[in-house]
C-alpha cells in the first residue's frame, strides 16, 4: 500500500541529486578548463520478484518490479571548451586530448585542463592555491620570472632563447577511469603518459565546455520533476490517512 512513498521519495532524492550536479556546473561557468557533469539515474529493476508456488518449491514468475529510482553514475564530459585569449604570459592552454599535472602540498598527484598559472613565492610555476605544475617527467618548473615564451610543444624559453624547462601534458587510455575531487582536479591510481602530439597555446586557456543554456533547460526541467512529486507526495499521503483512518472504521 506504501509503494508509493518509495517511488514518489526516490524521485525527490534523485533530482534533488541533479539540481546539485547542474548548480555545480553553472556555477563553474568562468573556471578555465572545467569539465561539465551529467547525472544519470535509472530505475532499480528487480528488486522483487512477484511468485506463487508450491511445497515443492515449483514458482510460477508473475513479473518483476521497481519500487525506486536509484543513481547511475556520474559522467564527466571531456569534450574542448571554447580557447581564449588572456595575454597572460603563464596562461596556456591545451588543444587536444590531455591534461596537466599539479603535485599537491600533500604530495598528491592532480590533472587538470585549467592552464591559468602564476608564479608561488619560490619562483616555480603552479596552479594558484591548490600546486606546482609538473614537466614530462614529473619534475616541478621553477621559472622565478614571467618574462618568459613558449612555443606549441609547451617548451619554455627565456627572454634571450634560453631553455627553462616543459610542460608536461599526460594522458590516459581511458579517461573513465579518472575520478573529480571536490575541487575539480581529476585523480586516478594509474600516472598519465606524457604526450607531445598535442599543441599548446601560450597566453591562452581553454573555457569550461559548460552550454549554460542546456543547463538552465535541465534545471528547470529537474525542478519541475521534483515540485511534482512533492505535490504527489502530500496527495498520496491524505489518501492513505483516509484509508487507515475512514475506511478503517469501517
Amino acid at each position: 500500500m506504501f509503494k508509493g512513498f518509495y517511488n514518489l521519495t526516490s524521485g525527490m532524492l534523485t533530482q534533488g541529486k541533479n539540481l546539485d550536479v547542474i548548480a555545480n556546473n553553472m556555477s563553474n561557468v568562468a573556471t578555465a578548463g572545467f569539465k561539465t557533469d551529467r547525472y544519470t539515474f535509472s530505475t532499480f529493476e528487480e528488486v522483487m520478484w512477484q511468485r506463487v508456488g508450491n511445497m515443492d518449491r515449483k514458482y510460477t514468475e508473475l513479473g518483476e518490479q521497481s519500487w525506486i529510482t536509484a543513481p547511475s553514475k556520474l559522467y564527466t564530459d571531456y569534450e574542448q571548451g571554447a580557447i581564449e585569449e588572456t595575454g597572460q604570459p603563464l596562461d596556456f592552454a591545451i588543444e587536444g586530448d590531455g591534461f596537466f599535472a599539479l603535485e599537491t602540498e600533500d604530495g598528491e598527484r592532480v590533472y587538470t585542463r585549467n592552464g591559468n598559472f602564476s608564479l608561488d613565492n619560490d619562483g616555480y610555476l603552479w596552479l594558484s592555491g591548490f600546486g606546482r605544475v609538473l614537466d614530462p617527467n614529473g619534475n616541478t618548473i621553477r621559472l622565478v620570472t614571467d618574462r618568459i615564451s613558449a612555443d606549441e610543444n609547451g617548451r619554455l624559453f627565456t627572454e634571450n632563447g634560453g631553455y627553462l624547462g616543459a610542460l608536461g601534458v599526460f594522458r590516459f587510455e581511458d579517461n573513465g577511469a579518472l575520478e573529480k575531487n571536490n575541487y575539480g582536479f581529476f585523480v586516478s591510481e594509474n600516472e598519465g603518459e606524457a604526450v607531445t602530439d598535442v599543441r599548446v597555446h601560450n597566453r591562452y586557456v581553454e573555457r569550461a565546455n559548460i552550454d549554460l543554456v542546456q543547463q538552465m533547460t535541465s534545471m528547470i526541467t529537474a525542478e519541475r520533476a521534483y515540485q511534482s512529486a512533492a505535490e504527489v507526495t502530500k496527495i498520496y499521503d491524505t489518501v492513505m490517512r483516509k484509508a487507515t483512518e475512514d475506511v478503517g472504521r469501517l
